[in-house]
This record gives C-alpha cells, sequence and structure tokens, in this order.
C-alpha cells in the first residue's frame, strides 16, 4: 500500500518567498495541505492572509482553509518588511483581490483543534512555518498537549555563518518575536531548521528561473516576474546575481531530503541581549552539555532544487 501523503498546515507571512513555498506544496501530491495559517511578520497579519487567499485563488485551490493568526510578537512591537517584499508583502505578482476570505476562526484556535485532533491519528501534522513562530508558540503554550499531534516543525528560520539580514547577528523570523522561536525550540518534537546558512545558497539566479518562466502558465509568469525582478533586495544588497530564496527549501526539504545536508545540534536563541536580539545560539561542535533539539541544515544542491521546483510549479495551470 503506498503511503498517505504526509499532512502538513504551513504558518506563514506571505512574502515574495512565501508565495512560492505555498505553490510548491499544492502541486506535490506527496502532501496534503491541511490548512494555511498566517502571522505577522513581512507585513500585517490581514495583508498575509489575504495574500494566501490571493494564491489559493491563482493555484485553484480555494478548499484549503486559510486561518488568520497573531497581529504582533508575544513581547516585542511588530517589525515588517515591505522594503523587501513590497508593501502588500508580494511585491510583483499583480494578483486580483481575493474573493476567498479566511475562517472566523482565530489561527492559534485551529491550530489547537487540528493538534489535539491528530493526537491519535496515524497521520499526525508536520508544521511548515515560513514566518514568526509567534501562532505556533501561543498554541504550545495555550494547550501544551496539543504538541503530540505534532509529528514534525520544519522551519526557515536562523543564521550562524551567514550574520544576520536584520541585524549583524539576527535573520529576520527569529529577530521578529525571539521568545516565540525559544518556545518552539523547546518544544521536544523533531525540528528541521532551514537558516540563511543554507538558503544563501540557493540564489534565484537567470539560469535557474528560465525553466520556469518556460512552462509559459499565470504560476509560472508571477513566479519569475517577483524572484527575476531587477530591484529585488537581495540583488542590490549583496550584488548576487539573484535573490535568495529561503522559505521554499522547507518544502524542498520535505520532499527531498537527500538534496540536503546538515548537523543535529541544539540550537536555542536570544531573547535578552540587545546586541544579540533573535540571534541563533547553535552548538555546532557540541562544546555544550545541551541536548540536541535540531537539524540544522546548511548544505544544498541548488541545481537538483531548483529542477524540482520548475518541475512542481509546471503542475500549476
Amino acid at each position: 500500500m503506498a503511503p498517505l501523503p504526509r499532512r502538513i498546515i504551513i504558518d506563514t507571512d506571505p512574502g515574495q518567498d512565501d508565495a512560492v513555498t505555498i505553490l510548491l506544496a499544492l502541486a506535490s501530491p506527496e502532501l496534503t495541505v491541511d490548512a494555511i495559517t498566517t502571522v505577522a511578520g513581512n507585513v500585517a497579519v490581514e495583508q498575509t492572509a489575504r495574500n494566501a487567499c490571493a494564491l489559493l485563488e491563482l493555484a485553484h485551490r480555494t478548499d484549503v482553509p486559510v486561518y488568520a493568526g497573531a497581529a504582533r510578537p508575544l513581547r516585542k512591537d511588530p517589525i515588517y518588511a515591505a522594503n523587501v517584499h513590497g508593501e502588500t508583502g508580494m511585491g510583483g505578482a499583480n494578483l486580483p483581490p481575493p474573493t476567498l476570505t479566511a475562517q472566523p476562526q482565530h489561527a492559534v484556535d485551529a491550530l489547537i483543534e487540528r493538534l489535539t485532533q491528530a493526537h491519535d491519528d496515524q497521520n499526525p501534522i508536520t508544521l511548515v512555518c515560513l514566518g514568526p513562530l509567534t501562532n505556533i508558540a501561543t498554541a504550545l503554550t495555550r494547550a501544551p498537549n496539543c504538541v503530540h499531534g505534532i509529528a514534525q516543525i520544519v522551519a526557515m528560520g536562523g543564521a550562524q555563518r551567514e550574520g544576520g539580514n536584520i541585524t549583524p547577528t539576527a535573520e529576520f523570523n527569529f529577530f521578529v518575536d525571539p521568545d516565540a522561536a525559544k518556545i518552539v525550540l523547546a518544544c521536544g518534537r523533531p525540528i528541521t531548521l532551514l537558516p540563511l546558512d543554507v538558503t544563501h545558497r540557493a540564489i534565484a539566479t537567470p539560469k535557474r528561473l528560465a525553466p520556469i518562466s518556460a512552462h509559459n502558465t499565470p504560476v509560472s509568469a508571477m513566479v519569475t516576474r517577483m524572484l527575476g525582478a531587477e530591484d529585488r533586495f537581495e540583488k542590490l544588497k549583496y550584488g548576487w546575481e539573484g535573490g535568495a530564496l529561503h522559505d521554499p527549501l522547507t518544502i524542498g526539504w520535505l520532499l527531498r531530503p537527500d538534496l540536503f545536508a546538515g548537523r543535529v545540534c541544539n540550537v536555542v536563541v536570544e531573547c535578552d541581549a540587545p546586541l544579540c536580539l533573535g540571534q541563533s545560539i547553535v552548538d555546532y561542535w557540541a562544546v555544550t552539555s545541551r541536548t540536541p533539539n535540531a537539524l540544522w541544515v546548511d548544505e544544498i544542491d541548488a541545481e537538483a532544487f531548483y529542477s524540482l521546483l520548475a518541475e512542481r510549479l509546471g503542475r500549476l495551470k
């Protein structure tokens, strides 16, 4: 008997690269997207929910429910990234306003309900986390037993070798809500982290985007329009040939873990020191006695990943 598709909930703050991640997941029969929960991050939570709805309409998947969640971090004031992703969060997407709307239930309540129900299932839920971890941390704090419905957590977050992209020491998702990241990393479930250390090795060069563009569909046109824009923030910031493709590596890892490599180690997040707020403290060489709690991914076969991405996006018309 063929294995059941892996059930996932995508917790996200779309976001140009979040948008590509959602589309990649929807195009992959190995996965069943149970729901999308949105959080404040790249833009405010009301906009992230609208963006998720617009993407589902583009992919003709309005059967997937969207739940809007936390409007601010646990302790900090909100920080947005419109300077990177545009005022809507999906600069260059040019999608019409969606007619699909978010469900009335709050994302945290939806997570608690679904994870609690999944506790005794044969196919528990994998959480794919693309933004600040506020929704997940709140659910774990409010209903600790829901952790048993989590098969694993795969998150884009953190940085070590690459330094930070929002401060000298911190990656954006962990910096926006370091308290939430700390809670999630301590939850005791299997965690895979895709940090800047690996996402900066997956640059969206014109050569890698060409097979996506060649599909000549509304989806491929939107993706190449967003990722190939000449004013992409990272192209200007780093002088790269293209921007890094951060969040889609989470789905890439679920589909083809053989394309990646990393190390199981202890990762904690700094929540108090002003100069290091949100910094990932990665015990890569096991110099402490802290228990390993995450797979820290830092290598990728980028060419093979982009081939996978192009093939899957070609399935969406």
